[in-house]
């Protein structure tokens, strides 16, 4: 897949960070932060997009995706205050409270076009779902919300599993009955890591797909679209 970004490299104090966004917005795409249960909505292009953004940040060890999300086509079903997205590595060391410092410096950005390698990204996420078989191994997604900002941190291979979660709910989320009418389907959940010590219970994120109005354009893979009827020729 090839993404179109807008590539920030903001410096605070002795620390230069590179941070992306995609060059345009996922507009029918939002995002709820987990009280305890979130909602990701979106149609075919978020979700893909949003695959390719995860595959992207699985291979960018030092990269800070944004992904703004609040500003989109607000959803007409859902629950909960809409908030942006951010991915990053734990090795990159953000924390969350760094974040509104770092989001106003990213006003000067440059045009970035990168590939994503869909055969690798599935190898990498195999091999995360071969290792959380064992008991005593465990590679999740640990999350924070700050400043309307939902922040997952993760590893590579988890970055890659989430990629082809979300692959799937963009290819299969158009193919589900009632889509058609407006109804969004529910495709898949992530399980998030509750931060130690807190004694909690983990928390969930539910991935649905709903197509955007008008309702009327809306064709399953494999459907014929059809055409308005022309009016006869005046005699």
């Amino acid at each position: 897949m090839r993404l179109r970004l807008t590539e920030y490299t903001p410096r605070i104090g002795p620390h230069q960070r590179r941070v992306v966004r995609p060059r345009t917005p996922l507009r029918h795409t939002s995002l709820s932060a987990p009280e305890p249960i979130g909602l990701l909505l979106g149609d075919h292009d978020g979700l893909n997009r949003l695959a390719g953004l995860f595959s992207f940040a699985a291979y960018s060890r030092h990269t800070i995706v944004h992904v703004p999300l609040r500003d989109g086509v607000p959803p007409d079903e859902g629950w909960g205050e809409r908030v942006d997205l951010v991915l990053a590595h734990h090795s990159v060391g953000l924390r969350a409270s760094q974040w509104p410092e770092l989001r106003r410096r990213l006003t000067h950005g440059t045009p970035l076009t990168v590939g994503t390698d869909e055969a690798r990204t599935a190898r990498d996420a195999e091999s995360w779902r071969a290792r959380q078989s064992h008991a005593d191994v465990r590679d999740e997604l640990r999350h924070a919300t700050h400043a309307r900002t939902f922040f997952l941190f993760g590893t590579r291979d988890v970055f890659a599993q989430t990629a082809t979660e979300f692959a799937y709910a963009a290819g299969w989320g158009p193919r589900h009955k009632r889509v058609a009418e407006g109804h969004m389907a529910f495709m898949t959940a992530f399980t998030l890591a509750e931060p130690p010590g807190t004694g909690g219970h983990p928390l969930e994120l539910d991935i649905c797909y709903k197509a955007y109005p008008p309702y009327a354009h809306f064709r399953r893979p494999g459907e014929r679209a059809t055409r308005p009827r022309r009016p006869a020729a005046a005699s």
